[in-house]
């Protein structure tokens, strides 16, 4: 009997045990540095984190189905009060010669140079920046804006207006930076800065996809 008894005394504790974990574990947890929270961001002039920013880019291939590119190394800045959403500016720098694609032909097709002293059929060999400098900011809820700009590749400047949502904001764990993030989208016709190969087959709509990190200087 007393055997019994001590075993069901050390199982009953081994039951408490487990169902305390969760509980314990949860009071345990590391909180994640960044929240959706816009009383986290203070005013003043941030710079782009380039190795945690990217820009997706996504093109129909033939009707069939769509690739996907990045372009990473991304510089910027932005200036931001959060008093004052409509005064944010911003200034992006892409350098189009880095663009990261899974086919290593496909990218030797990309900055290509043109045949016979031609125009090349997309970037060329020394297509340098892509820009984007805002021009206007329109707050469109507590998280989202919309952020219009001129964006400027291959020697032409068109204006583009991104889709922005806030994503988070708080202190870098390893450098203590303030950091803010934001997603923003747009789709640009890719025939209006003259890269027209192949066009319609390829599509002309480009769907450009921005995942960006700021950090407070």
């Amino acid at each position: 009997m007393k055997k019994l008894a001590l075993a069901a005394a050390a199982a009953l504790s081994v039951t408490a045990t487990i169902a305390a974990a969760p509980t314990l574990f949860a009071q345990g947890a590391p909180q994640v540095p960044g929240a959706q929270d816009p009383a986290r961001v203070t005013a003043g002039t941030y710079a782009l984190d380039a190795g945690h920013t990217l820009v997706d880019w996504e093109v129909s291939h033939f009707g069939f189905n769509n690739y996907i590119g990045l372009f990473g190394n991304i510089t910027g800045t932005m200036t931001m009060d959060p008093a004052n959403i409509e005064a944010a500016t911003f200034a992006i720098n892409v350098p189009v010669a880095e663009v990261t694609v899974a086919s290593s032909g496909l990218k030797e097709h990309l900055l290509r140079a043109g045949k016979d002293g031609g125009a090349p059929d997309f970037f060329g060999p020394a297509p340098g920046m892509a820009t984007f400098t805002s021009t206007k900011v329109v707050k469109t809820g507590a998280t989202t804006a919309d952020v219009t700009g001129t964006l400027t590749m291959n020697g032409k400047s068109a204006p583009v207006t991104l889709t922005t949502e806030f994503i988070g904001a708080g202190a870098n764990p390893f450098n203590k930076k303030e950091t803010v993030g934001f997603h923003a989208r747009t789709v640009i016709d890719r025939t209006q800065w003259g890269i027209n190969y192949a066009a319609p087959f390829i599509g002309k709509d480009v769907t450009l996809t921005i995942s960006a990190a700021f950090e407070k200087q």
